[in-house]
């Protein structure tokens, strides 16, 4: 027997297909500063995610794939907006592990 499977991006609520929400941006990415520090973050890596998993650097890299400037301590946390110190570059699937895993503490 075959279970259907809703398509991606709806979930099922009582019978009904709901679509999610989009995400919003904070305006705090759509600043100049943030613009800057995100280019500084990135170029400093060479455009390579910095990740290290089992002793070697992730691979992935631009163009090919999308990096992501992550503040190693969020902002939410009391982690420095824009210095560079506080930020690396990292992949898709890094930031978002990092991201999950970082909420997930706060709570």
């Amino acid at each position: 027997m075959r279970l259907p499977i809703a398509k991606p991006g709806l979930v099922a609520i009582g019978g009904r297909r709901v679509a999610t929400l989009p995400k919003e941006a904070l305006p705090l990415y759509q600043t100049p500063e943030y613009r800057i520090w995100r280019e500084t973050v990135i170029a400093r890596a060479g455009g390579r995610c910095e990740e290290i998993v089992d002793g070697k650097r992730c691979w992935k890299a631009a163009p090919r794939h999308r990096m992501f400037a992550d503040h190693k301590v969020e902002v939410r946390d009391g982690g420095a907006l824009f210095d560079p110190e506080n930020g690396r570059c990292l992949c898709g699937a890094h930031h978002t592990a990092k991201t999950a895993k970082a909420r997930a503490e706060r709570r």
